[in-house]
């Protein structure tokens, strides 16, 4: 992506992010108190993610998980029993993901491109799948939405971890490295309607 096509996605960016915190900010107010309620933990949730160039961040995500002893695992299935009952709503409509208008603000995060990753994925890619690390990751992407569902494909396997790692995120590093060959504005535009509109990419 050359300078001047960072500096218009940039400036889309920032324009949405303040138009958005101040839209939803009762929502996210909302949110957090019956995170925190449901959780009795602080029901604004940060985990390290890898971001642009690699550099680690931390995300800003509603709580939407109880911790449940002996249960780590970093892949959430739609059968999860760590997700609570406001979780499920929320995540269901994207409730949770709202307080990641502070990362784009930040510059730790667009609101079109690759998700960001846990560490163990995105920092391990290799090669020219390393290109994808000169992007900063997205709230929603054209990967975000063929996975729409996620949550429900991985519940229907019998290893999600395994399902994740050899089939989901190799396809993710894919369609996330044509979308940076053939970016455009009008293109995360269009990306953008169909995450609020509830359509497919493609």
């Amino acid at each position: 992506m050359r300078r001047r096509e960072e500096w218009s996605k940039r400036v889309m960016d920032l324009s949405l992010a303040s138009v958005g915190l101040i839209l939803f900010a009762p929502v996210i107010a909302a949110a957090w108190i019956v995170a925190t309620l449901e959780t009795r933990k602080n029901g604004f949730f940060l985990q390290e993610r890898v971001g642009k160039d690699g550099k680690l961040f931390r995300v800003i995500k509603i709580r939407t998980m109880r911790e449940i002893p002996g249960h780590t695992s970093s892949v959430t299935t739609a059968a999860d029993r760590r997700i609570t009952r406001g979780g499920r709503f929320f995540r269901r409509y994207k409730i949770d993901e709202l307080p990641q208008l502070i990362n784009v603000l930040r510059g730790e995060m667009s609101f079109v491109g690759p998700r960001p990753d846990v560490p163990g994925f995105a920092d391990r890619l290799k090669g020219e799948d390393r290109r994808l690390l000169t992007l900063r990751p997205g709230i929603t992407g054209p990967a975000t939405l063929k996975y729409r569902n996620e949550e429900e494909i991985l519940a229907k396997q019998s290893d999600p971890e395994r399902f994740n790692r050899e089939v989901i995120w190799p396809d993710k590093v894919r369609i996330n490295l044509d979308y940076m060959d053939h970016w455009s504005l009008k293109k995360d535009l269009k990306i953008l309607w169909k995450t609020l509109s509830g359509g497919q990419d493609g």
